[in-house]
């Protein structure tokens, strides 16, 4: 059973846990080198960001890419970089999960609901966005299954639009919500530090 797998690579990781603004964020250090952080709010478990990072070519620290959360955050503070932000008409692709569902936002899509299809690639392993109007084409994976080595369904996808944003939710399948269950358990025997202890304490 592959399920395990992926629990047993959280395990084994080098794990700190830092309790910040009413978050949990927790650094995970992987055998092979690679880093994920993630924050997780701390009245409802739901995760709010994760990022990876993995050594460069050379030997180096690389730059933290964004799977869930705002990829503008890091960019916060910078005066110049909001005023860019918000006169941007280019759409936004970010993902927002909630405890039951992978989540996706496009934002500055100002077309009508009826002109977008959301699909599923089972080949491929990705989902696909389309618009009638040719205006806009995106295709995503979701890594989460690919870790727990599940096949993407098509009657867990769905999508609505409002405010011009184009808002795909799917449904996370049983396996993965036992998983997150059982990493919330693991995460909660962490001894975490607070903002004001300085470094994180490790497992």
């Amino acid at each position: 059973m592959a399920v395990p797998s992926w629990l047993e690579r959280l395990r084994a990781a080098s794990k700190t846990a830092l309790v910040q603004d009413g978050k949990r964020k927790v650094h995970y250090q992987f055998e092979d080198g690679k880093e994920m952080a993630e924050e997780y709010d701390m009245k409802t478990g739901q995760l709010v960001s994760r990022k990876w990072r993995e050594k460069s070519t050379l030997g180096g620290t690389g730059k933290w890419q964004v799977e869930v959360g705002d990829p503008t955050l890091p960019l916060l503070g910078a005066p110049e970089s909001e005023l860019i932000k918000e006169s941007s008409s280019n759409p936004v692709f970010m993902r927002k999960d909630t405890l039951s569902s992978f989540q996706w936002r496009i934002r500055n899509l100002p077309y009508p609901k009826e002109v977008y299809s959301v699909s599923v690639e089972k080949e491929q392993r990705c989902c696909v966005i389309r618009t009638t109007n040719k205006k806009y084409y995106k295709k995503f994976p979701i890594p989460d299954l690919d870790r727990y080595q599940l096949p993407l369904d098509a009657a867990a996808l769905s999508f609505t639009h409002a405010n011009n944003t184009l808002i795909i939710t799917y449904q996370k399948p049983k396996e993965i919500l036992a998983a997150e269950e059982e990493l919330q358990k693991e995460l909660k025997k962490i001894k975490a530090a607070n903002s004001g202890d300085g470094d994180c304490k490790t497992q």
